[in-house]
């Protein structure tokens, strides 16, 4: 397989209630992470074989979701309020497969910058940070 087109990926952003009804944000250029990664323990020690490293797995880090999106304050301001949260918000990362495939996962709204520039569109970089274990299939 030479691989998948990814237009029409969405992040979806939960209202928590119950049940959650999750919405796209609207207008999304990119979608980036999240970043999985795993900390590596070094274990090596004098009698390792042959002077090899050695190492065990550590942590998970569950990683960050970045978004560009073409900034429209009537849809993206509602952003903002998941900024002054107190808990996180539940976040689906909708992937444009047959059928699509879903990622799950609670993330706080880690950063929000707005781009005017004189000759160009509205722009706004957001990026979430998740918190926990997220639901991949």
């Amino acid at each position: 397989m030479a691989g998948l087109d990814a237009f029409g990926t969405q992040l979806k952003r939960g209202d928590g209630g119950a049940p959650e009804t999750f919405t796209a944000l609207a207008n999304v250029t990119s979608i980036g992470g999240p970043g999985l990664e795993r900390e590596m323990l070094d274990t090596t020690a004098h009698d390792s074989p042959e002077q090899w490293e050695e190492a065990v797995g550590g942590i998970k880090r569950s990683g960050e979701v970045s978004l560009d999106i073409n900034y429209d304050p009537a849809d993206h301001d509602a952003l903002t309020d998941d900024f002054a949260d107190k808990t996180p918000r539940n976040y689906q990362l909708v992937w444009p497969t047959e059928p699509p495939t879903t990622w799950a996962f609670k993330a706080w709204l880690k950063g929000f910058e707005p781009d005017a520039p004189h000759d160009d569109k509205l722009t706004a970089s957001v990026t979430f940070k998740i918190t926990g274990k997220p639901a991949i299939p």
